[in-house]
């Protein structure tokens, strides 16, 4: 931040850094209401993980929890994705979360490629995420990168809505673009994303116009050695791009 100039009152130069200076405001929550809400981000979270035979096996245990629910909106999409997950065949389910998923892009599950492409940027925002995390004494294995959205779900579950939320808010918009590609693909995992956006503030006008030219034009690209329409779901309509192979997924801890 440049210096203030010399012109402003001292009292007003007093104010105005003690404000930069400002700590965020606390959450308004009830403890109940926190509970609830981290609950949410939790089951969201497991479910949008690698449906494999550890989770497949839950799927009765999920179904309880979900239905235990205090009823909001979120809850309502989490049970209407649960009705589905509990009644599909279980290899159905790994091959339809790997084709929704890992081959398209457009509703791929890391965040700050939507923001920034596969550009520079992205790795300074990757490294960002991850010692927000160590600042708040949360480790990550290895298994997956910071952006993954189960990965940053279960940290605003921990940490809570204010700093916890913080990269959710932030990646909203591509938050907004995976929940449309997925309702394009009448995926029942768009559920899962509708859940998760009621529990964010509104998308601004802004907001609706940025998602627009992001699914039309890309994110953004260096322009060298990279394909001209940032590969994948980008591309114009019927030209293959082969996609990048996507990280290996991995679990996060379950529910306690």
């Amino acid at each position: 931040m440049s210096p203030l100039p010399a012109t402003v009152p001292a009292i007003v130069r007093t104010r105005l850094r003690a404000a930069v200076r400002r700590p965020s405001r606390p959450s308004r929550l009830s403890p109940r209401e926190a509970e609830n809400r981290a609950l949410l981000l939790r089951l969201v979270s497991l479910l949008l993980q690698y449906p494999d035979a550890e989770l497949a096996a839950a799927r009765d245990d999920l179904a309880d929890r979900i239905r235990a629910l205090e009823p909001t909106p979120a809850a309502r999409d989490l049970a209407a994705f649960a009705g589905w997950f509990a009644a599909e065949d279980p290899e159905a389910l790994e091959r339809h979360y790997v084709e929704v998923f890992d081959l398209r892009r457009r509703s791929g599950l890391y965040l700050t490629y939507y923001l920034h492409g596969d550009t520079r940027r992205r790795g300074m925002a990757l490294l960002t995420l991850a010692r927000r995390y160590q600042a708040a004494g949360w480790d990550v294995d290895g298994g997956e990168l910071p952006d993954h959205l189960p990965v940053v779900l279960e940290f605003a579950a921990l940490a809570g809505p204010g700093p916890g939320e913080a990269p959710l808010r932030q990646h909203r918009r591509g938050l907004d673009l995976i929940h449309r590609a997925l309702e394009a693909a009448e995926s029942p995992y768009r559920h899962l994303l509708a859940a998760l956006l009621t529990l964010l503030p509104p998308a601004t006008e802004a907001d609706e116009e940025a998602v627009a030219k992001l699914a039309a034009e890309g994110p953004p690209n260096e322009d060298v050695g990279l394909d001209p329409y940032g590969a994948g779901e980008f591309a114009p309509p019927d030209t293959f791009v082969p996609p990048l192979p996507a990280p290996p997924t991995s679990r996060a801890e379950g529910l306690r």
